[in-house]
Order: C-alpha cells, then sequence, then structure tokens
C-alpha cells in the first residue's frame, strides 16, 4: 500500500514544506536569544587573568630615565588582588642593601625633611617601626635615583598639587586634614627618620623605588623586580641598570621646600620658622658645641687667617662665639665664613666671587683698638643695617682699606669696644 495512502486513512495529514522551515527559523531564533541569557544566569563565574598583559618586564635602557607615572590600580576586588600578587614570584637575582644617607641639610632644612619623613612614614606604614623603616627607605632610595625629586619633602609629595596625581595618596586624598597622629607617635616616627637620615639602612627592601599592599594591584607591578616584603606591603625595584646600586647616583638638593599641609604637625614647616622655634635649648647648645669643635685651624700661609665652612641654620648672633674661638688670644686676627663648602676659598687674597658668597666676616686688630663683624644680610638677616656687608665688594687685607670691613670712625665703635 502507497504510503500516502495509509496516511490519509489514518487522519494524519502531511505539514507542508514551507511551514517546517518556518518553525525551524524560529526555533533557531528563540534560542538565540534566551541561550545567552541562561549562559550568564547559569554559567560559571570566570575571573580574568589582569596580571597577564603585564607579566612582560619592562626593561628601559640606561639612556632613558624612566617614567614616574600617577599611581592607578587595577578596578578588581582585594581577594583577586591578593591571588595576583601572590603569583607574581620574588626576583632571582641578588637584592644588595642600599648605601648609608646622612643628610648635612641646614638645621632648619633637616627640620623640614625629618618631618617630611615621618609623616610619609605614619601615614603609610602606621605606627608601626618595622614598617616605617622599610618606607623610610624607599624615600631615600627614591631621593637618590634621578627620576624622582632632588629633596625629601619633595619626594614625599610629589604629584601632591594633583587629587589623584599623587605617590603617596595620603599627600592629596585629603587624608591629613581628616586624621592626625599623637605627639608620641610623631616622636617614635621623627626617631626612626632621624635615624634613616643619619646612616642607618633597611636591608629587607634594598634599593626599591616602589611598593604596594596585597589588597591592591598597580599597574606595574608585574613589570618590576619584587625584592621584598613588609607586612602586608611588597617592595619592588625597577628591572634592568635602573633597578642597580650604579643608578642611584644623583646629588641631592640640600634645600627643603615648605610644605604647608605639614604646618600643623611640624613647626618647620611654618610660614615665620625660625630656629628658635625648632631647637631646643639643648638642641641648640649642642650645634653650636658641634661648629665650635669643627673649627679648622688657620691657613697654612698666614696663621692669623681662618676660612671656615659653617652651617647656614646657626644663629646669626652665634657666629661672633664662633670667630672669638677661632682667633683666641691673637691680637691680629681675620675670621671668614661661607655657608657652602664648595664656595670656601682655601687661600687669600679673595677673589670677587670669594667677597660674593661670604656670609659672615671677623676682623681684629688690638693694635689699632679695631674689633668689627659684619654679616652678609641676605643669608643673616640683621635689623641694623651697619652690620651688613656690602654686596659684591672685594675687602683688601687691612682694615683701613677693607671694604668688606670697614675702619669704623670712632664714633661708631661698640660701648665696649668689642662689638660682641
Amino acid at each position: 500500500m502507497p504510503i500516502a495512502d495509509s496516511t490519509i486513512r489514518q487522519g494524519i495529514v502531511p505539514a507542508a514544506p514551507g511551514f517546517t522551515i518556518r518553525a525551524l527559523l524560529a526555533a533557531i531564533a528563540v534560542l538565540a536569544i534566551i541561550g545567552p541569557l541562561l549562559v550568564v544566569r547559569y554559567g560559571p563565574v570566570v575571573v580574568p587573568d589582569r596580571a597577564g598583559p603585564h607579566l612582560i618586564a619592562r626593561v628601559i635602557p640606561p639612556t632613558v630615565i624612566p617614567p614616574v607615572d600617577p599611581v592607578r590600580y587595577e578596578d578588581i576586588s582585594a581577594k583577586d588582588a591578593q591571588a595576583i600578587n601572590a603569583a607574581i614570584p620574588f626576583t632571582n637575582d641578588p637584592v644588595p642593601p642600599a648605601h648609608p644617607f646622612r643628610l648635612i641639610d641646614a638645621p632648619i632644612d633637616a627640620a623640614r625633611a625629618v618631618d617630611c619623613l615621618a609623616a610619609a612614614q605614619l601615614y603609610e606604614a602606621g605606627d608601626d617601626a618595622a614598617g616605617q623603616r622599610a618606607v623610610a627607605q624607599v624615600i631615600l632610595n627614591r631621593l637618590r635615583h634621578p627620576a624622582f625629586p632632588k629633596s625629601i619633602c619633595g619626594v614625599v609629595f610629589q604629584g601632591s598639587e594633583r587629587r589623584t596625581g599623587c605617590q603617596f595618596s595620603f599627600t592629596c586624598d585629603g587624608t591629613m586634614a581628616r586624621f592626625s597622629w599623637r605627639p608620641d607617635q610623631w616622636a617614635r616616627a621623627r626617631l626612626i627618620a632621624t635615624a634613616a637620615l643619619s646612616g642607618s639602612v633597611y636591608t629587607k627592601v634594598g634599593y626599591a623605588t616602589h611598593y604596594h599592599t596585597v589588597a591592591v594591584v598597580p599597574y606595574w607591578s608585574a613589570s618590576l623586580d619584587k625584592v621584598g616584603a613588609q607586612g602586608t606591603h611588597l617592595f619592588f625595584r625597577w628591572t634592568g641598570w635602573w633597578g642597580t646600586p650604579a643608578a642611584f647616583n644623583r646629588r641631592v638638593d640640600h634645600r627643603e621646600p615648605v610644605i604647608a599641609a605639614l604646618a600643623p604637625f611640624s613647626p618647620a614647616h611654618r610660614a615665620d620658622a625660625s630656629l628658635a622655634d625648632i631647637l631646643s635649648p639643648e638642641q641648640s647648645a649642642a650645634m653650636m658645641n658641634a661648629a665650635i669643635a669643627s673649627l679648622p685651624p688657620p691657613i697654612a700661609t698666614d696663621p692669623n687667617t681662618f676660612l671656615v665652612t659653617i652651617q647656614s641654620g646657626l644663629p646669626a648672633d652665634d657666629l661672633p662665639r664662633l670667630a672669638v674661638q677661632s682667633c683666641g688670644a691673637r691680637p691680629y686676627c681675620k675670621f671668614m665664613a661661607w655657608t657652602d663648602a664648595r664656595q670656601t676659598p682655601k687661600r687669600i687674597p679673595l677673589d670677587p666671587g670669594d667677597v660674593a658668597s661670604l656670609a659672615f666676616s671677623y676682623l681684629r686688630d688690638h693694635d689699632r683698638l679695631f674689633d668689627k663683624m659684619l654679616w652678609n644680610c641676605r643669608v643673616f638677616p640683621r635689623t641694623a643695617r651697619n652690620q651688613c656687608m656690602k654686596d659684591q665688594v672685594l675687602p683688601a687685607m687691612s682694615p683701613p682699606d677693607n671694604a668688606v670691613l670697614p675702619t669704623p670712625p670712632e664714633a661708631a665703635m661698640p660701648d665696649n669696644g668689642t662689638g660682641l
């Protein structure tokens, strides 16, 4: 029996070919819409490997100073960040300790440097001695690296003028305005900062210039050498030559800027700060004793002449004491001082450049009843203008013709005849 006849007898009518194709296309369209929704709703959660794009180390040639860009973080959870950070291996290369650093700033600049460093230690590591030492070492490493600013405060507050472009987040996110540390915590941080600026080295982080907590992933984390860990922080140095000791050879600037944001915590960063506001009487006495102990002998060609380098932060009123200490009982004595050792001459007569940079001078001639001192008032401001040197004038070597140490008339002599 033909198939068609049998089908008709059973009451079954075959579908038309056009209807079958339309039904199939409709089913495919429904699956195309519903299928992805079902996968998103019930499929497994996939965490992208965000460390992948950064695994190739970016080796910068020695002829190009590495860029220091604003810090950016991967947009991931703390749990995922911890997993990515754990997957980044520590370097197998040696991690030598940094060379000791010793600050030789003038006292007021040194006080600013200590407080900038102490602030970074506190706000970055909290009241934790080991963490603070690690942070301080990174800042000192940056100080000596050509890619960063040349002063302690410059390194700490780099980019702080930008709301999101700072290198240390506490300097631009308002943290200092919202939270302050107790005096005892500041005191401990200052002790650690002073030690770091006096040669103490935290060896665990080597020449690290970067660090971050395990809860975040900066864009650079896998492109640098991972050299150490301290607490919840990981430490990194540049890959290649820029991470070697030879790269940390930059001469630093010994003038520290005033950071207005630190003024509430640091007398040294107030606009009208003076050395008297910063140093205790004991510190002032110790500084003067140190200056006296470091006084050099007279020059080889003249036993009555002293050419000396002094700190610009010494109290101006204490400078005559240094001169008298050097001159001792000499009836005739010349004491001349500069604040920059590179400008301090080694011989006389002085040339015009020596005279222009002269900071303080003292001339004694007992035979002529002459005892006179003058200050460079650009370096050591004086209220009495007759105590200020004339600018750019070369002194002769005898009192009557000396432009920097002029022979005063009798009426101008101090009442006690000493000028002290």
